[in-house]
């Protein structure tokens, strides 16, 4: 009977797959490269960069695809930030070893070093990168690929960029650019916090426009020689849901392709610890505003009647498993798109932390100067911190967060894989 049960919830899994599978209308950069019989690769020593996102639309590992390809002698992969796997926590340190699957060599990106070293690229002919963007500047996936291309450009060395979705859609573009001083590895290019592009087409941006975008102007701009593997079946107008595609999360907490159009959201206010719990440590990463000494009914009705176009808010009431608010009843607010592409996705954030001051009083920027100088990073410039922090009115940076949207737009078309 315990066998039937079994057989039972593996067919409905299989099923489960197949469904999925057989919607997929895109076809990934893996799949592209795969159905051309690996061209680009034959003859080559290849080193993968990539985590557990990378797959093909079987939910087959790109390692795996690329250590049994006949034609591709596969030498050692590269881990990013959660590590090849996906089994380190946001922020833990990724340290070398041998992949058990494989036997390869993994060389860790997020540990003693975020920049390959000679030594790692030695005797590699080629890169591949497949990893599954979100479409925010601050994630550091897109800065791992460009220290990556900057070393095998000093080095020589081809870089293929296998190209994925971006879950936001290849329309949006938000925010500022980082100023100087405020370059980092959460905010390494000169492109707005929401850039509309996908990652084989940013790759494309940076090396173009030079790889030290944003970076020491000591050093001269370097290009690698790259590759894009373009998807099939891709638009500007899609988000991930409309690709068919299974999503795999990149990193814990972003779990749904929804939760990727979540982070830009809220990401931004989740740099102060203890202030509002943003459904980290609960069901919904990224989706919420909450706190225990906030009156649900009245957060809503503030932010009912800002009227932000594309919003519709609702009140909600959890205890969060983990973070600063752990077992706590907290009472806040979670939002929904009523018209996607008339929301601004980036500001929701602000106008929240605007209603909470309007209602206690509570001001974020006067907390602990190490989360301050986080925020400043990921923000990429004291702009906000201090123009924003001083007032809690999301007039006094609207003109600032725009400023930069049209010159990136005319900029960036020139990239384009796809309408």
């Amino acid at each position: 009977m315990l066998h039937c049960h079994y057989r039972r919830i593996a067919a409905c899994a299989a099923a489960l797959l197949i469904a999925i599978t057989a919607s997929a209308v895109v076809k990934p950069g893996i799949e592209v490269l795969r159905d051309s019989g690996f061209r680009g690769l034959e003859g080559k020593r290849v080193a993968l960069l990539t985590n557990p996102s990378g797959v093909d639309s079987q939910l087959r590992s790109t390692i795996d695809i690329l250590n049994d390809a006949p034609q591709v002698d596969l030498v050692a992969l590269f881990a990013p930030e959660h590590g090849v796997r996906g089994d380190q926590w946001a922020g833990g340190k990724v340290e070398d070893f041998t992949d058990p699957a494989t036997g390869l060599p993994v060389h860790s990106l997020y540990g003693a070093t975020r920049q390959p070293t000679a030594e790692m690229l030695r005797g590699i002919d080629v890169v591949v990168y497949d990893i599954q963007d979100v479409g925010s500047r601050s994630y550091t996936f897109i800065s791992t690929l460009g220290l990556m291309m900057r070393s095998c450009a000093e080095m020589g060395i081809e870089v293929m960029v296998l190209d994925r979705p971006n879950p936001l859609g290849g329309n949006k573009v938000e925010g500022a650019y980082p100023q100087k001083g405020y370059y980092s590895f959460v905010g390494q290019y000169r492109i707005p916090y929401i850039y509309g592009l996908t990652v084989g087409e940013l790759a494309g941006m940076i090396n173009e426009e030079g790889l030290n975008c944003g970076q020491k102007a000591d050093k001269a701009p370097l290009r690698c020689k790259l590759t894009v593997v373009p998807m099939q079946g891709w638009s500007r107008d899609m988000l991930f849901d409309d690709t068919g595609l299974p999503w795999i999360l990149p990193s814990p907490n972003i779990p749904y392709a929804q939760t990727a159009v979540c982070y830009p959201c809220s990401g931004l206010c989740g740099e102060f610890y203890g202030y509002l719990n943003i459904g980290i440590g609960y069901t919904l990463p990224f989706a919420t505003f909450a706190a225990e000494w906030i009156d649900a009914d009245r957060l809503k009705e503030r932010l009912d009647n800002y009227a932000l176009p594309g919003v519709a808010w609702r009140t909600i009431h959890y205890k969060p498993f983990s973070g600063s608010s752990a077992g706590k009843l907290v009472h806040g607010v979670q939002y929904w798109f009523t018209d996607y592409e008339a929301a601004e996705l980036t500001m929701l954030q602000f106008y929240v932390m605007q209603a909470v001051h309007e209602l206690y009083g509570r001001n974020p920027f006067t907390g602990a100067a190490d989360r301050l100088q986080m925020f400043d990073k990921v923000s990429g410039s004291d702009y906000i911190r201090t123009t924003f922090g001083q007032s809690l009115r999301v007039k006094d940076i609207l003109d600032y967060w725009h400023k930069d949207v049209e010159e990136f737009k005319a900029l960036s078309a020139k990239y384009y894989l796809y309408l």
